[in-house]
């Protein structure tokens, strides 16, 4: 295998070419101040095909059939992962004193089915799992729950799966949660924790493309969270992804955003009832 030249770099028509295509597939937005970083990403990708510059990369690409199984791998290394345990905790705060209690109070459902649609590498799935599981064992113990957590990256969705965190990365967790549903790690020089498999068992991965026109969850959620992805979106991917988001939602279930999001200019059934929360009509 040749090695890739230090100082080749990303000519302006396979960036467009590369923005295109990940715009097409993802819906991310990749304007043209994002060149150097797509470029540092894809760096990785040239080496493991054997590529030897960006040209030949894009060549195998897009002339070659290399999207056919280059695809996910591409989209994993351009997708940004930004995730923290009780990440916006407001959130939270209104699952537990408005949005549970009035779904256990308007429905005879013994399942209450939850869904992170961008899950990232699980942090924001745990934590609505262990709000979830507070909520229930205290006020509604006939009652069960469900996460569904998606992302369209099969890198975080494999480090989601295995639910093993840096020690720092749980700090915001309160005390008592982690004594419940956090495992310290037999190796004490590692720093690593582990989220119990009682509640790992409550949440279910799967890889979901937001751009697809339909979205196979099954029955309709209570509560979805959809939070720090529409800021990569454009007005009309923000309005296909949030249609056939509300498309999934139970009728009184709750929509979830990123508290520096907006769905303003958009036309969705649904009501705001706080800050970046949303009731189905």
């Amino acid at each position: 295998m040749t090695s890739q030249p230090l100082d080749d770099r990303l000519s302006k028509r396979n960036f467009d070419m590369l923005s295109k295509y990940i715009y097409d597939y993802s819906g991310i937005k990749m304007p043209e101040n994002k060149m150097t970083m797509l470029e540092g990403r894809l760096r990785r990708r040239l080496r493991v095909t054997g590529a030897t510059s960006f040209d030949n990369y894009c060549d195998y690409l897009f002339n070659q059939g290399g999207l056919e199984t280059e695809d996910i791998y591409l989209i994993d290394a351009v997708t940004t992962n930004k995730t923290d345990f009780f990440r916006e905790p407001k959130h939270f705060e209104y699952m537990t004193k408005m949005a549970l209690p009035d779904i256990v109070a308007s429905g005879p459902e013994r399942r209450i089915r939850t869904w992170s649609s961008a899950c990232s590498t699980g942090a924001e799935p745990y934590t609505m799992a262990m709000v979830m599981s507070e909520f229930l064992a205290a006020s509604a113990p006939d009652r069960d729950y469900f996460v569904l957590a998606t992302d369209l990256s099969t890198d975080v969705l494999q480090k989601a799966k295995r639910g093993i965190y840096q020690k720092e990365l749980l700090q915001p967790v309160p005390p008592e949660m982690m004594r419940k549903y956090v495992m310290r790690s037999t190796n004490n020089k590692s720093g690593d924790m582990r989220i119990t498999p009682k509640l790992r068992s409550k949440v279910g991965f799967a890889r979901l493309n937001l751009m697809d026109d339909k979205y196979p969850v099954g029955d309709p959620m209570h509560i979805i969270f959809c939070r720090n992805v529409l800021i990569y979106f454009d007005k009309p991917t923000q309005q296909h992804v949030l249609t056939r988001l509300c498309d999934c939602l139970a009728p009184g279930g709750y929509l979830f955003i990123g508290h520096s999001e907006s769905v303003t200019g958009l036309n969705l059934p649904v009501t705001q009832v706080a800050n970046t929360v949303f009731k189905r009509m």
